[in-house]
């Protein structure tokens, strides 16, 4: 297949999004989809709120929906946002790419940004990886997100039973070792199909349970060592985080990490989730494993029955 470049498709890296967004104290969503109903959504969604945003696809979801097809998404929604006479951009992003192999393939086919995730490598192998992938990103003006700490849960081939904070000391080191654009790091969250388990939160007033505080100060730590790199991924999953830890990781021109467009209400925030795993909508930490001793999980598009949806 013949290289594209993200430019030719109309763009944008996150170089300027974060610029501007840690200079105003806001947050840049950054939504994950697989399919045209919930690309829809997102332009849609963004172009009222005339918000820039991140188009994000991981692995699973880019072998499903076709490396070819997304590219072709992404244009119809650069040209939906023109025909809409709005000036937002957007970027997209490969979410957790854990081989050299995948990163190049996503540059080479239209992707203006890249994940590396080398959490689950050892320190000195995350910063080969993440070099490695740096030095071909950057000749071909794309940028990369590496990640340092391991967040709890599931996120297509990249499993973890528990959260590993990330170490402000590394961090440094880190950023300097491979030149990587922006990090994501870890201060308690969890994503993906894990949840914290009832032993491990508290219940407030009302008998709700509670999970364990975010560590803000490993982040403000970190801002300190390295200030004019981004610290993405502080809401590894807005299910499991507060209204108040929401609009504190937003006053702090952080990324918002989220599958879906990002409703305001507390419960609202879970739904898109939940569809994912098959489960009604209702406290998702009340949820039972299943037979197999996971969480079912399914892409929208992967129903049950034969036919079309």
């Amino acid at each position: 297949m013949a290289k594209v470049s993200y430019k030719g498709i109309g763009l944008v890296t996150t170089r300027d999004m974060f610029d501007r967004a840690m200079k105003g104290k806001y947050a840049i969503p950054a939504y994950n989809f697989n399919n045209m109903e919930q690309l829809q959504a997102i332009v849609m969604g963004c172009v009222e709120s005339r918000s820039p945003f991140i188009l994000q696809v991981s692995s699973g979801a880019r072998k499903y929906a076709n490396q070819t097809l997304l590219r072709f998404l992404a244009m119809g929604a650069v040209a939906m946002i023109e025909d809409a006479g709005s000036p937002v951009k957007f970027s997209l992003h490969l979410d957790h790419g854990d081989t050299f192999e995948l990163c190049t393939s996503c540059i080479d086919s239209g992707f203006s940004s890249v994940m590396i995730d080398g959490s689950h490598h050892s320190y000195e192998d995350n910063v080969k990886l993440t070099r490695q992938v740096v030095e071909y990103a950057h000749a071909h003006d794309v940028v990369v997100e590496g990640e340092l700490g391991v967040l709890a849960g599931i996120e297509d081939a990249v499993v973890a039973d528990k959260s590993t904070y990330t170490k402000p000391e590394q961090v440094e080191d880190f950023v300097k070792k491979t030149g990587v654009d922006s990090l994501a790091i870890s201060i308690g969250t969890s994503h993906g199909a894990m949840k914290f388990k009832p032993e491990q939160c508290t219940r407030d007033s009302r008998g709700v349970l509670v999970p364990p505080p975010l560590r803000f100060d490993i982040l403000e730590e970190i801002e300190k060592r390295i200030p004019h790199r981004p610290a993405r991924r502080l809401l590894g999953d807005p299910r499991i985080c507060s209204d108040h830890q929401l609009e504190r990781g937003q006053a702090q021109g952080r990324r918002r990490h989220s599958r879906g467009p990002a409703p305001q209400g507390g419960p609202e925030r879970r739904l898109q989730g939940e569809h994912r795993q098959r489960r009604p909508a209702r406290d998702d930490r009340l949820y039972q494993e299943g037979p197999g001793g996971e969480a079912g999980r399914v892409r929208p598009p992967e129903v049950s029955r034969p036919g079309p949806r």
